[in-house]
């Protein structure tokens, strides 16, 4: 080593006038300076060499061996003066092979520098360095993780040896250039290399090759094209060499990707099946969201056939605007893969005219896409897609997940059919349970039915129910009850039996009768009731008790045509059953507790005609013993006053004792009629005039000197009334005659007699009204009591007489009193002919 120290400017006059590359480093391995031949070398500025890293120009591969060996001589290790070959690249990206000659030197402030005389080797021949090229890229092929690497790293190394290259893959009906390009012009050399096995060189409008179609293999059938000015089949062998490589790398990377794929798959479909696995089956919408984020789709939809034989709808979606299914577009779009997936068992990809079609109708949102069916029991009932971009196109191994994916999606749907079906049963098993809890805590037929009407509206889920009972004298269907909307109404429907109506035919033959559509014609319903409620569609039930036909229920829809499945009916055949045996047995309570009632009635009677016999019995032998003294009594008072003429005090008492004699014999008299048997003569009376000789009769016997004005009136139209005219009148005479007594000073009675429905039957009413001052509450439970009276003249019979004759024409009579505000007396008798049916 020269011990002479270089200033900076005296090493550029050194290195300038070679002509080769001549460079020097500093101890940190720096460029100190650089001639104009080794700046031309690396293609770059001045600026952009000194003051680098010397290993930043030399060959990537070279570079480590040498920064250890300019380490070595930084600490002292002798220079090996013997000649050094290394790559330098260039700004181009090419690499120079040069030779070095190293010699050491000082630098101006003693530090230590490196000479290094460069000699540039010849090149080497193109065909070598192509080889070299591919044999690097072949090597750089191993590293790729993934067939889309596999496939850039073998483009990227053919175009650095100076090749043009493309990649074809066979469709199975057309080549398709993975960039998008269009295909070659004579694409179809590319088939007879597939099918060959071997390179096929094109350009036959050249004088030499200009191309080549090199079969690569691998998992899809691809084919590469290489063009540039060194393709011919000299270099064929070369050429097939590299494209098996790239086939192998291609194979390999698939295995690690399939592999990877698997694993993530057998992940993927059991984390779905956690999620499918839930307590609570999660709607289907959010599986559909969980298969959108694992295939990586812009939309997913399924289709479910409603029943088997039926086509599938949409029923769940994700990705699809709202707006397009109003609009038919979602209908449009995913029919495009619908009709292929229904076809095929496992997942179908879309081809090349499906994508065309999907892109069309979707307006360019989707492009392609992949469905699978979905069975049950071998059969179709629906299909799934999942959609995505024309730029994301799906393949087979998204297909067969899909397919995987699927057989879960149709287990999640039969959760929730089960566990709605189950839900279902349980509703129908707790509201069939109310019913018979109510329609045998209920002995009454009109309550029965009215529950049972809305009971079946909730249970079969339709819009009325209607319930007619037979009426076996008349041959008639009479409505009897209806859910709470018409429950008024349909009281007033009489259906004959032998008409040609829904009802009629279901009571005539004894079976469930449907009609699903109203609004085709030929249908038995009754048109006016129809139109009125708005019914589209129609069911008819018998309702039977040992063989015994009890009426007819019908349901209807207004909501619009509705299918009576035979599990609807089922269900609703045995709930009528179950009415029907509750009517059945209402109706044998009522029967009972008539018979009992009416066996009760007549041991009243029975007890009651015994005593008043034996009161009859008494009363003769009473009024016979009473009678004679007081017919002396009377005698010896008319003597007297004869006799005497009294005055004063004497004639005062004479006529105290004619009058008590005189109210002795009233009581006598009225106690014998009390006590003699009476048996109406029932003759048809016209009311009005039985009323107003009654109303005359009272104005006489209560007091003409009286200011009370008294009335009758009487509803138009009353038909004449089965009574006995006598006793009717003799009632409402005491009555009206008591009711002027309590008004001595003046007032109105009105009697008012109408029609009136009570205890379920139509009777005849008639009101007797005062405006007295009334009766004292806790008297009113005594004013129909023998003897009983508030009048210092009455005996106390007069309206337990009346009491008695409303009795004996299977009457009542009730009272009715407001002190300070009159009383009304009300007389109810049945009438001869009950009003025609509603």
């Amino acid at each position: 080593m020269s011990p002479k120290a270089y200033s900076k400017q005296e090493l550029r006059a050194l290195v300038e006038p070679f002509s080769n590359p001549v460079l020097v480093l500093d101890g940190e391995g720096h460029v100190h300076v650089a001639n104009d031949g080794y700046v031309r070398l690396l293609g770059l500025e001045r600026e952009q060499v000194e003051g680098r890293s010397f290993l930043d120009f030399v060959q990537a591969e070279e570079r480590s061996r040498l920064a250890d060996r300019y380490r070595r001589l930084a600490t002292g290790s002798p220079l090996d003066g013997r000649t050094q070959l290394y790559g330098v690249a260039n700004a181009q990206g090419r690499t120079h092979e040069v030779s070095v000659q190293a010699s050491q030197l000082m630098l101006e402030g003693g530090g230590y520098g490196l000479l290094l005389n460069c000699l540039v080797q010849a090149e080497r021949p193109v065909e070598l360095a192509v080889a070299e090229r591919l044999v690097d890229t072949s090597a750089a092929l191993v590293s790729a993780r993934s067939e889309e690497a596999v496939r850039r790293v073998a483009l990227a190394g053919l175009e650095g040896a100076g090749f043009r290259a493309r990649l074809l893959r066979w469709e199975g009906t057309r080549l398709v250039v993975r960039d998008g390009v269009s295909p070659p012009v004579d694409a179809h050399l590319a088939l007879e290399a597939l099918s060959d096995g071997r390179p096929v060189f094109g350009g036959a409008d050249h004088a030499e090759p200009t191309h080549a179609y090199l079969p690569v293999g691998g998992p899809q059938s691809e084919v590469l094209w290489v063009a540039g000015p060194w393709v011919a089949p000299r270099h064929g062998s070369v050429l097939t060499l590299f494209a098996k490589v790239v086939g192998a790398a291609l194979a390999d990377a698939h295995l690690q990707a399939d592999g990877a794929r698997s694993r993530w798959e057998v992940e993927a479909v059991a984390e779905m099946a956690r999620f499918v696995a839930q307590p609570v089956p999660p709607p289907p919408e959010r599986f559909l969201a969980r298969v959108a984020d694992l295939l990586h789709a812009q939309a997913v939809v399924l289709h479910v056939a409603p029943e088997p034989g039926q086509p599938p709808r949409l029923v769940a979606h994700v990705g699809l605007e709202e707006g397009s299914l109003s609009g038919g577009e979602a209908e449009r779009i995913t029919g495009v893969l619908l009709p292929a997936s229904l076809r095929t068992d496992g997942g179908v990809v879309s081809s090349y005219a499906q994508n065309r079609a999907l892109e069309s109708v979707s307006q360019g949102r989707f492009g392609a896409g992949t469905a699978a069916r979905l069975t049950r029991g071998g059969e179709g009932v629906g299909a799934v897609q999942a959609l995505r971009p024309k730029e994301k196109p799906f393949d087979e191994r998204d297909a067969r997940l899909l397919a995987t994916l699927a057989e879960l999606l149709v287990t999640l749907l039969e959760q929730r059919r089960l566990r709605a079906e189950s839900a279902r049963q349980l509703t129908e098993t707790r509201l069939l349970l109310d019913l018979s809890r109510t329609t045998s805590g209920v002995l009454e037929t009109a309550s029965i039915l009215d529950v049972a009407s809305d009971f079946l509206v909730h249970l079969l889920d339709v819009s009325n129910c209607f319930i007619l009972l037979y009426d076996e004298q008349a041959k008639v269907l009479r409505g009897a009850a209806a859910s709470e909307a018409h429950r008024d109404l349909f009281r007033t429907v009489v259906v004959p039996l032998d008409s040609a109506s829904l009802a009629a035919r279901v009571a005539r033959e004894r079976r469930p009768i449907a009609i699903e559509d109203l609004r085709q014609g030929g249908s038995s319903a009754d048109t006016a009731l129809v139109e009125q409620l708005g019914e589209k569609a129609l069911l008819g039930l018998p309702l039977t008790s040992r063989e015994e036909l009890i009426g007819v229920v019908m349901v209807d829809d207004v909501r619009g045509p509705r299918p009576f499945g035979p599990e609807l009916i089922d269900l609703a055949e045995a709930t009528c059953g179950q009415l029907a045996l509750s009517i059945a047995n209402a109706r044998l309570y009522e029967s009972l507790w008539a018979s009992y009632a009416e066996l009760a009635a007549t041991r009243a009677e029975m007890v009651k005609r015994e005593r008043l016999a034996a009161l009859g019995e008494l009363s003769a032998i009473v009024a016979h013993e009473v009678r004679n003294p007081l017919g002396v009594i009377f005698n010896a008072v008319a003597s007297l006053r004869r006799i005497l003429k009294p005055e004063g005090d004497a004639a005062m008492l004479l006529d105290i004792v004619g009058e008590e004699s005189d109210r002795l014999n009233r009581m006598v008299g009225a106690l014998l009629d009390y006590t003699r048997p009476r048996n109406p003569v029932l003759q048809p009376e016209d009311l009005l005039r039985v009323l107003q000789d009654s109303v005359e009769a009272a104005k006489v016997q209560g007091g003409a000197e009286r200011p009370v004005r008294i009335s009758s009136e009487v509803e138009p139209g009353m038909p004449p009334v089965l009574i006995d005219r006598r006793l009717i009148r003799q009632a409402i005479l005491n009555v009206a005659v008591n009711a002027i007594q309590s008004m001595p000073h003046g007032g109105e009675v009105q009697v008012k007699a109408r029609r009136e429905t009570h205890g379920g039957r139509e009777q005849l009413r008639i009101d007797v009204m005062d405006q007295g001052p009334g009766i004292p509450a806790e008297l009113l439970h005594r004013v129909f009591e023998p003897f009983f009276t508030t009048k210092a003249q009455g005996t106390g019979m007069g309206l337990a007489v009346v009491k008695r004759i409303l009795e004996d024409h299977r009457g009542e009579i009730a009272v009715e009193s407001v002190p300070g505000r009159g009383t009304t007396f009300i007389f109810r008798l049945p009438l001869t002919q009950p009003l025609s049916f509603p």
